[in-house]
């Protein structure tokens, strides 16, 4: 993968982590977060994509569909575990 393709996937990453928090909201640590999780989900679903080679909305040598997917079902999954109390 190319530095250009790589930036464009952070640029992406971040985006949607952005985006998740603008609509969840919180505060400057969850906003880190949300990043952070994105970040990972991104990777991880591309990484997924290259392991089982499927391919969903491919732009140049990034898996965009699954890797977007693995995106927002980290985001989602750690705000839900991240939101949980204890007694």
């Amino acid at each position: 993968m190319t530095l250009p393709a790589l930036l464009f996937a952070l640029l992406v990453a971040l985006f949607y982590g952005a985006l998740y928090h603008l609509i969840r909201g919180g505060g400057f640590w969850r906003l880190l977060l949300h990043f952070s999780l994105s970040i990972s989900g991104f990777i991880i679903g591309h990484l997924i994509g290259i392991w089982r080679e499927w391919t969903f909305l491919p732009l140049g040598a990034l898996n965009l569909g699954l890797s977007s997917l693995g995106s927002v079902m980290l985001l989602i999954l750690g705000d839900w575990l991240s939101r949980i109390e204890t007694r």
